[in-house]
Order: structure tokens, then sequence, then C-alpha cells
């Protein structure tokens, strides 16, 4: 086709494309940046995709295959053609989290007042501490705003000037002129018994003493990606916060800080305290995986786990911001020591969590796949893909998970994934319908089953649009009904006694 005929045909194509990248969350520079994956010769530059969508340029038809592929559309798809082509109005994500909230209703019951009476005794009837209340409320705030804290982002690159990776030797200079003075201290992993009943070993890493005194466990020498971490913290708390705030300690290990651990009150200090450490992790993230060099390199690596090591960072680290890069929004993640203990978790798609953290659950879903890479010997990552029942309705999920140990010795799961019903959803299938087919197919199978052609072949595409391959990977092993409880098990027959006998 001559490019005269192909201009002839291109009056929608700019709309299409828009409307295309925006269903998929991605920016110009995005879809720019994937052009040149595919074809660096001819993929368009920002400027020049900013004026195809606007409908001042006709691409080439070798960038238009380009940016098809990308899309994973035929070229011609693009071009004038019926009115059920045309119908791509882009989906208006709501800038919440996945999470559903609750109506405070009636009102009069949820003022001010009364909530600052019922609260402590909630606290007090649940055995909840006022810490792991705050955390609660911390936690909710960031899924709220789907881990989009862009002050704190703005902060960290002036500090890091976007570098990535950061060198120990920068930090350390870093630190220097924060004016933060060194000093090391060697205490050995202990064991404790925490709130679960579970023992653990856990070590303290780090604390800072004003004015400027930075203390660092001489152990951190052997763990490099956590010394990063940590010096990344306290630079966060030194920018952000000055150096007039005492630093909780930092550890590491399966209890909760014991700060505050036995009581159900809650000072206001205790819950500003606690949003400034968060804060200061957020700010460590981004630090140490500023968020174009790190979408960028997660873009090349297709979101492989393994991109850690290239960015200098632990995967732990590397996993949160994942969740925080990413132009698709509805991810989840979960750090679980030991079936029942998650130590970190964040929702911004509404996954429901496979087993509390602030109390002992006694029928957590055996299929999950943060709870599966218990029972594996070895560590390594790998991928899943599930079907879960989230307010009446099933959805399909994909995760990797990985198995590793933190240097008190304890073996954790770290886990992140997304809910692909949104990004099916995009591309313009019913995604609620495609769940439910393979929902019953799994209940058909007795819980897991291999994906059918037809919906692996939209899975693909989904996979490529998306760029994250272990969704690919997922199909090579059966797809899984999990539940949120085992007392609600969707499988036939039924596992919730099988699943309590194996906790």
């Amino acid at each position: 086709m001559s490019q005269s005929s192909l201009s002839r045909q291109s009056h929608f194509l700019g709309t299409k494309v828009r409307n295309l990248r925006k269903r998929n969350q991605l920016t110009m520079e995005d879809l720019s940046t994937r052009c040149v994956r595919i074809s660096p010769e001819y993929a368009p530059s920002v400027s020049y995709l900013s004026m195809i969508e606007n409908g001042k340029r006709t691409p080439s038809r070798e960038m238009l295959d380009v940016i098809a592929q990308v899309f994973q559309k035929e070229p011609d798809w693009f071009l004038d053609g019926d009115e059920q082509q045309l119908d791509l109005t882009p989906a208006k994500f709501s800038s919440k989290g996945g999470v559903s909230g609750m109506p405070l209703e009636p009102g009069f019951l949820f003022t001010q007042d009364i909530l600052q009476i019922a609260i402590p005794e909630m606290l007090s009837q649940t055995g909840i501490s006022g810490r792991q209340f705050a955390q609660l409320l911390i936690r909710a705030h960031q899924e709220h705003h789907q881990n989009h804290f862009p002050e704190l982002e703005r902060a960290a690159e002036e500090v890091g000037q976007k570098r990535m990776p950061l060198s120990l030797d920068e930090l350390l200079q870093i630190c220097r002129q924060l004016g933060l003075e060194l000093h090391w201290f060697n205490e050995p992993a202990a064991e404790v018994l925490d709130e679960l009943g579970v023992r653990s070993q856990n070590v303290a890493t780090s604390y800072f003493l004003p004015p400027n005194q930075l203390h660092l466990n001489l152990l951190l020498q052997q763990w490099p990606t956590r010394l990063k971490y940590e010096l990344a913290v306290h630079i966060g708390h030194a920018v952000l916060h000055g150096k007039d705030r005492v630093k909780s300690t930092m550890q590491v290990g399966g209890a909760y800080d014991s700060e505050t651990a036995d009581t159900a009150q809650m000072a206001p200090q205790d819950i500003l305290q606690a949003w400034r450490d968060f804060e200061s992790s957020f700010f460590a993230g981004a630090l140490l995986c500023p968020k174009q060099p790190f979408r960028q390199l997660l873009d090349r690596t297709g979101y492989a786990i393994s991109s850690h090591e290239l960015a200098g960072v632990s995967a732990s680290v590397a996993m949160r911001r994942m969740t925080a890069v990413s132009p698709y929004r509805h991810w989840h993640y979960f750090d679980a020591y030991t079936p029942g203990k998650l130590k970190a978790v964040y929702r911004g798609n509404g996954i429901p969590l496979p087993w509390g953290n602030m109390r002992q659950v006694p029928d957590p879903c055996q299929h999950w796949a943060v709870f599966r890479m218990f029972g594996q010997p070895d560590t390594g990552s790998s991928a899943q893909l599930s079907l879960l029942d989230v307010q009446g309705k099933p959805r399909i999920y994909c995760c990797e998970s990985t198995k590793v140990t933190d240097m008190a010795g304890n073996a954790h799961v770290l886990c992140a994934g997304v809910d692909l019903n949104p990004a099916i959803a995009a591309q313009g299938i019913d995604a609620d319908a495609m769940a439910l087919e393979l929902k019953q197919l799994c209940v058909t199978a007795q819980g897991g089953v291999m994906v059918p052609k037809a919906i692996r072949s939209t899975l693909n595409t989904v996979a490529n649009v998306l760029n994250i391959q272990w969704v690919q990977r997922s199909m090579e092993k059966p797809a899984q009904l999990i539940c949120a409880r085992g007392s609600s098990c969707p499988r036939q027959p039924g596992c919730y006694q099988s699943c309590q006998h194996k906790v």
C-alpha cells in the first residue's frame, strides 16, 4: 500500500492509537520505548507519536506495523473501518485503589467523636496493637492512591539524580553530604516469639540518634543490597524530615517491631512516626530504583524478577517498585513469613488477603502461589495463573513468586501479581465472561486446568501488550482455583478439610 493510499484510509488512525494507548495505561514515552525495542529504525519519537495521535502526521506502513505489534493488532485494524472498530472510548480508570470500602452509614455513628471512642475499644477486644492499626491506615492510603506519590518520587530523584544502579560508595557519599556520621555495632540474630506464637530469628540492623549518628549492624556488610536499602531509608528520613527525630530501629526477621506492640493505645506521635517510616521506605525504593530508568529496565526484561540484579537491589525492593512504576495500575504484592504472617502487603487491585497478619487464620487456602512456595525446598521463582471470586465475580490473577532468605536466616516468600481483567477488557473482550468460563473449567477439573487454546491466545495478547512475560509462563501449568478462605472453597469436591489438615 502506497503512502498516499494509507493517508486516505487513516482518518481515525490517530484516535485509535491514542485510545488504545490510554486503555493500556501507557504514556507516549512508554509507547515510543516499546516501539524502539521492536524496531529502532521505524519507531516513532514521542513528538512524532503526538502528531500521529492528533492527526497531523500519518505514519509510514513500516511504522504502523511496529505500533500494531505493540498492541497485538493487525495493521489494517487502525485504518478506516466499520463502526465497531471506532467504538474505542477509553475506560475511565479511577484514581482510587482496587480495594472496596464500606458506606459509613448511618452517619451519626461514624462521627469523629464516636470513632475516637470506638477504635481503642475495638483494638483492645481484637488484640490489635496501635502500631498495627496505624500500618493498616497507611496501607489503605497507599492502596487508595495506587502507590502514586509523585512528591516522594521527585525528592528521591533530586538526591539520586536518577542514577541506577546506585553503588554503595555513591550512597555513602550522599550520607556524608547530608552530614550523617556512621557508626558500626555488632549484634547477632536472636530467636523471638512473635504475637502469633511463631518462633523466628530477628536482628536489629540500624538506628539513628540525633543529631547525626547513624548506627549500622556489622552483619549488613555481608548483605550489600540490604545495606544499600538501610542507607537509602535513613537518607530519606534525613531529607524528608530532617535529623531532629529519632528513627525507629530497623530490623529484619519474622516478628514485628516490638515498640507499642503490647498496647492498644494510639498516640498521635505513633501514627506520625509510622507514616514517616512509610515515606522514608518509599523514598528509599525511589532512590534505588528511580521511576523512569527502572521502568525502562523492566520493559527490557519483561518484568522479570531477576531484573533486581541489574538494578543492584534486593528482589523485595524491585518487586515493590514494580507496583509503583508500571503504567499498569492493577498490582498486588505480598511478603509472607510462614503461612499466616504477612509482613508487607499492597493491594492496588483489590485482591483479598490469603490470610491475615493481625490474627491467625484457621483455614488459609493452600492453593495461593505464596502458600505453595513454602512447600518448595529450593529458592527460585514460579508463575501462577489463578481464578478467585471477588465480590461475587471471578477474576483472573497472575503472579510471580520467589522464595528468599533474609539476613536473619528466615525463609520468606515474595509475590508480585496483576489483575488481568482490566487488561482483557482493554482489548474489547468481555473479561467477566472469560473469567467465568475459565473458572467453570477449573471446577470441572477439580480445581486446576490447562488454559484452553482460545483463552490462551487472548492472554498471550494481553501479556504482550502489558509486556509481562511471566503471564505467558504461567500458562505452562494448570490455572488454579483459589479462595479467600478454605470455608468458601469453590472446588468440587471442596478441599476445606484437606486445607485445614495440611496447615
